[in-house]
């Protein structure tokens, strides 16, 4: 790789870095081609960016946006792929157990992941692939403001309906008396 490709490179792995609300470090080695295949057209499905990129090329790009830490530094050995997460942060880690659980191989494995600024050691798959979406803790946040306003219909409708079975026991009370 001659200076001016990596420069474009670090470049390309800034902006994407940037950009992203999360990233998985995976080691890729002893994926066959098919399987490798596999799970970039999982990834893609799933609206992630999977990138194999040289260690050196990375932490030049995480340096940048001031997100190297030692943690991160040190995980990034041997070969390095990265699945970036830009809409639902936990996205990667639902496609990448879903496709170890399907082929039944320990690889990828994760080395480690960093989402919105906390960092995950790659044992913890399995509790970041449970994290709901976005979409999901939207859709409870609406039910639960909705839920009290349906009760209170439900009570002004449970009103009105005693309201008229009154008006309605009174009028066959007052027909009693009149025929009686």
């Amino acid at each position: 790789m001659t200076r001016e490709e990596k420069t474009q490179a670090v470049s390309e792995l800034t902006e994407i870095v940037g950009s992203a609300s999360a990233f998985y470090f995976t080691d890729y080695q002893g994926l066959t081609v098919a399987q490798a295949t596999e799970l970039r057209n999982q990834f893609r499905k799933a609206g992630v960016r999977y990138k194999v990129a040289k260690n050196t090329l990375l932490r030049r790009a995480l340096n940048d946006k001031g997100l190297l830490t030692d943690q991160i530094s040190t995980s990034m050995k041997g070969q390095t792929a990265v699945a970036f997460g830009f809409e639902d942060p936990a996205a990667p880690a639902r496609v990448l157990k879903d496709f170890l659980e399907k082929s039944g191989s320990e690889k990828p494995s994760l080395k480690l992941a960093w989402l919105d600024g906390t960092v995950y050691d790659g044992k913890q798959l399995k509790t970041i692939a449970a994290l709901p979406t976005k979409k999901d803790i939207m859709a409870s946040i609406v039910g639960s403001l909705a839920s009290p306003i349906s009760g209170i219909v439900g009570v002004l409708g449970a009103l009105q309906r005693d309201l008229v079975n009154i008006i309605d026991a009174i009028e066959k009370k007052k027909a009693e008396t009149a025929t009686a």
